[in-house]
């Protein structure tokens, strides 16, 4: 029997349907849904302590969402904004930090801090700091970028790239160049080795013992390299390891040469050579595009696992461990999978030229 000391809670159609929508669907906050179904249960006309029970909350819950849906309906079931601190920074404010921070400069520096922006807008660094984060502004960050002047840039590109997503039958890719002038370096005191809770240490000194220049050619497809140590990086060296790799690659295969612009590359006992050997095929990148050269991504990783790291008394002990970290790579070769499309990277940098035209510099 309803309870006659409650006030009546009856529904119109369109309530109702809007109740039941809150309670199935996905996006409703469970509160509102919760609330939602305390209002359809009493319309039903059951007590306020059997609605608690079958929807296993408080009987003051019940008593609540009922007394408010009867006041104020369906708005009365929706959150209200909670009281707080008013805003001290007003609209205008932010504007004028997100303006000066991207149109100027402090006069003691080359971009601002927190702490000086604090002091040229009169505001906290932690206001400061939530402006930057809610706009993405980093100020002391700073990207390097480089541009290509070469008048064959998109041409270039499309004929490398197409190398690397649709190499030619019954041929084999080489990214070939020389890493210059590797240190062979050795600390002046031991290297310290690693313990629990404390790093490799090494002398920040070091002595040096010499250089030595190392050849590379990277297979595209396998992932394989070809390398040779020299003394120096010539015309006569870039030659000598032509040869290398002629003797390295099956006769039955043409060789596709993928190289930067440097002078050794092109110079004329190097054109005789290739002249003399028509199966080799040279591809040269755009000039200043050393990232369209997938073997500077290997170079990377040597110097990484271990050049700059390495100590080496001598010159010797440095190509050795070359030639034995490369021997190494080669038993479980890894190749760098190229993704972009020629379309891709030219309309990325076309996109830059604009932002960069955009920007008035």
């Amino acid at each position: 029997m309803p309870n006659p000391k409650l006030a009546p809670l009856e529904l119109t159609a369109d309530e109702r349907r809007t109740l039941e929508g809150w309670t199935r669907r996905r996006k409703t906050s469970q509160a509102l849904a919760l609330r939602s179904r305390i209002v359809l249960a009493c319309a039903e006309g059951d007590a306020n302590s059997r609605v608690a029970i079958q929807l296993g909350v408080s009987r003051s819950t019940v008593t609540k969402w009922r007394a408010r849906f009867i006041e104020q309906r369906l708005e009365g079931l929706l959150d209200e904004p909670r009281p707080g601190r008013p805003r001290t920074i007003t609209d205008d404010q932010v504007e004028q930090v997100i303006v000066t921070t991207l149109e100027s400069s402090p006069s003691n520096a080359t971009h601002w801090s927190t702490r000086s922006m604090a002091q040229a807008s009169g505001m906290s660094q932690t206001a400061i700091s939530r402006i930057w984060r809610a706009f993405g502004l980093k100020p002391h960050k700073q990207e390097t970028f480089k541009l290509s002047k070469d008048p064959q840039f998109v041409e270039k590109v499309r004929d490398v790239v197409g190398l690397y997503l649709d190499p030619p039958a019954k041929a084999l890719v080489l990214c070939v160049d020389e890493k210059t002038q590797v240190q062979a370096l050795d600390r002046s005191a031991p290297v310290l080795p690693m313990m629990p809770g404390t790093p490799e240490r090494a002398t920040h000194d070091y002595i040096r013992a010499g250089t030595t220049d190392l050849f590379a050619a990277l297979e595209v497809a396998t992932g394989k390299v070809i390398t040779q140590t020299r003394h120096q990086h010539r015309a006569i060296e870039f030659r000598a390891f032509l040869n290398t790799i002629d003797r390295h690659v099956p006769a039955g295969l043409d060789v596709h040469l993928i190289c930067d612009n440097l002078a050794t590359h092109k110079a004329p006992e190097v054109k005789r050579w290739l002249v003399r050997h028509p199966r080799f095929h040279i591809h040269f990148t755009p000039t200043g595009s050393s990232w369209l050269n997938l073997v500077e991504r290997w170079f990377a990783e040597i110097t990484m696992k271990l050049i700059r790291r390495g100590v080496h008394r001598s010159v010797k002990d440095l190509e050795r461990d070359i030639t034995t970290w490369a021997e190494n790579w080669n038993t479980n070769p890894r190749p760098y999978a190229w993704t972009k499309t020629a379309d891709e990277i030219l309309e990325s940098v076309a996109a830059y030229c604009q932002r960069i035209n955009a920007s008035g510099h």
